[in-house]
């Protein structure tokens, strides 16, 4: 009977072992998005079921109410992944911004960007610059939102405060909506582009969209580390004859401290090697890759992430 136990007690080991070489391993991971309707949400259902395919990694992806709220269900031990912007990532970790009041949050690391959330600043035609929106009627987000705190970051750039304009802090649809009737002469969004806003209001009006001049996408850079210069192609929106040079901040993935550094290895491996495969799955998989992966990080790496990054040459 003990030599029975003890072969049956080796079999089961060696399946543990095997189990946990394999690819993404026995350590399911839950993901923390955003709403359902959003690109977060079907980002991370394209993500897993990539990864579960690819590499044998279960996820659990879960609607959230997105980034402030996913990093803190990841310090908290409730998700051990999570999708969050770059930004939002950067107050959390130094205690600023919509984490003043908690103060900076631990637990918690980068493992890559993932795509471009773009900063467009939609103004009425004649309106050139952001300088000119002085004295202007304009919408720069819900109040307290991160798009609210990349607004104030840009007028910033350009030497003015919010006091310089009628703000407005109306989310995307009703800036949208106030644009269509006149109530407002620009408005702020930070998402995808293109956006659905956006993309509806020009099947009714003109527009511009208000690129960033170099020496103020200069400051923006050398002041906050989370920032990317992004071009908005002429014909992204019907109503967009030129190209705008604006800045983006990025959808992230970040990873608890507490999984383990195999586990976030395999994933991020699994990532960059799979990029047809998600790009094939979900739209934004074009703008995955491993260079793309390491921009605009301004918090700590993950090990597990860290080493295949270095492993690779991305990292130093």
């Amino acid at each position: 009977m003990k030599k029975t136990l003890s072969m049956l007690l080796a079999v089961v080991m060696m399946a543990a072992m095997v189990l946990t070489s394999c690819g993404g391993g026995s350590e399911k991971i839950f993901l923390a998005t955003g709403s359902e309707t959003g690109t977060y949400y079907s980002f991370g259902i394209a993500l897993g079921q990539v990864m579960k395919d690819k590499i044998g990694q279960e996820f659990g992806v879960q609607s959230t109410g997105a980034s402030k709220a996913n990093i803190q269900l990841v310090a908290d031990g409730d998700v051990s992944m999570a999708i969050v912007q770059n930004d939002v990532m950067d107050y959390a970790f130094n205690g600023t911004n919509t984490f003043a009041e908690e103060g900076a949050i631990s637990g918690f690391s980068a493992v890559a960007t993932l795509y471009a959330e773009v900063i467009q600043i939609v103004a009425k035609p004649g309106i050139t610059s952001v300088a000119d929106l002085k004295g202007k009627t304009v919408s720069v987000g819900d109040a307290g939102s991160g798009t609210e705190f990349n607004a104030a970051q840009i007028f910033e750039a350009y030497g003015m405060t919010f006091d310089d304009i009628n703000k407005q802090s109306l989310g995307f649809t009703d800036s949208a909506d106030k644009f269509k009737d006149g109530q407002l002469d620009a408005f702020f969004v930070t998402a995808g582009a293109p956006t659905t806003c956006i993309t509806d209001l020009a099947t009714s009006n003109d527009f511009v969209i208000l690129s960033i001049g170099e020496t103020e996408m200069q400051y923006l850079k050398d002041n906050y580390g989370y920032y990317t210069e992004y071009t908005l192609t002429a014909g992204t929106y019907d109503k967009q004859t030129e190209d705008a040079t604006t800045v983006a901040v990025k959808a992230t993935l970040i990873a608890a401290d507490t999984l383990s550094e195999d586990t976030v290895y395999n994933v991020t491996k699994g990532i960059f090697e799979n990029v047809e495969a998600i790009k094939a799955t979900h739209a934004k998989g074009a703008e995955l890759s491993a260079d793309n992966g390491v921009q605009g990080i301004s918090v700590p790496f993950h090990p597990g992430a860290e080493k295949y990054f270095k492993e690779i040459g991305k990292l130093s």
